[in-house]
C-alpha cells in the first residue's frame, strides 16, 4: 500500500514539508510506502469550467494537474499539505485541487473514489482550522474516508527549525499517520473479504436552486 503526500507550499523543504514528513514516518512505521508530490513555485492557473474534462477525461491544461491526476492510481491514501494563507490553502494548491479534483470526476475509473485522505496545514499562528476546512471539502465532494488525529491537522512555526519545536504538533501528524496506515488496512481486509464497495447510480441529480 502507498500513500502520496502532496506539499502545495511554494517552498520544497519548508514548514508544510517538515509536518508531511513526520506524517511520513509515522506511515512507514506501519508498513505503509510513501512517496512525495511538489506542486512547484510556477503559477498554476484555475478551472475555466470549460467541461474539456468531461469529454477528454483530463483537463485542457497540460501541466501538472495532468501529471499527478496520472499518477493517483497508484496511491491507496492522500495526504494533502498546504501554508496558511489569509486564514486559508495558499492560492496556487487551491487552483491546483479545483482543477485535479474537476476533472477527477470525470473520469473513469475514479482515481480518487474511496481511498483516505487527510489535510496538514501550516501556519506561523492563526488561520489553521478555516485552512483546513476549505481542503476537507474536496474529500467530502470525492467520497473519500478522510483520516483524523487527536487534534486538528496543524504545526505551528515560521521555520522548519520552529516546526520541529511544536511537539504537539509533531505527535498530531504521527497519529495522523498511524491513523491513515489503520484506515487502509482496513480497507485492504474488507477487499479481502470481498465486501463490496458502495454502490454508485448510474445518473448524477444536478438539481439548480433557480430555474
Amino acid at each position: 500500500m502507498k500513500v502520496l503526500l502532496v506539499n502545495g507550499s511554494p517552498h520544497q523543504k519548508g514548514c508544510t514539508y517538515t509536518a508531511l514528513s513526520e506524517v511520513s514516518d509515522a506511515l512507514i512505521q506501519e508498513g505503509i510506502e510513501t512517496d512525495f508530490y511538489w506542486i512547484g513555485n510556477k503559477p498554476i492557473g484555475g478551472c475555466i469550467g470549460c467541461f474539456h474534462c468531461a469529454k477528454k477525461q483530463k483537463c485542457v491544461f497540460d501541466d501538472k494537474v495532468n501529471e499527478f491526476t496520472a499518477l493517483a492510481a497508484d496511491y491507496d491514501g492522500f495526504i494533502f499539505g498546504s501554508p496558511v494563507y489569509y486564514s486559508g490553502m495558499n492560492g496556487t494548491l487551491m487552483s491546483f485541487m479545483d482543477r485535479v479534483f474537476f476533472s477527477a470526476s470525470r473520469q473513469d475509473p475514479h482515481p480518487f473514489r474511496f481511498k483516505p485522505a487527510a489535510a496538514v496545514v501550516s501556519a506561523r499562528r492563526s488561520g489553521t482550522t478555516s485552512a483546513l476546512d476549505q481542503i476537507n471539502k474536496y474529500f467530502l465532494h470525492q467520497q473519500m474516508p478522510m483520516a483524523t488525529s487527536r487534534y486538528w491537522n496543524m504545526v505551528h512555526g515560521n521555520t522548519p527549525e520552529e516546526i520541529r519545536q511544536d511537539e504537539e504538533g509533531l505527535q498530531i501528524m504521527r497519529y495522523l499517520g498511524r491513523n491513515m496506515a489503520w484506515l487502509l488496512k482496513l480497507k485492504e481486509a474488507g477487499e479481502k473479504a470481498e465486501i463490496q464497495l458502495p454502490k454508485q447510480e448510474d445518473t448524477r441529480i444536478s438539481t439548480n436552486f433557480i430555474r
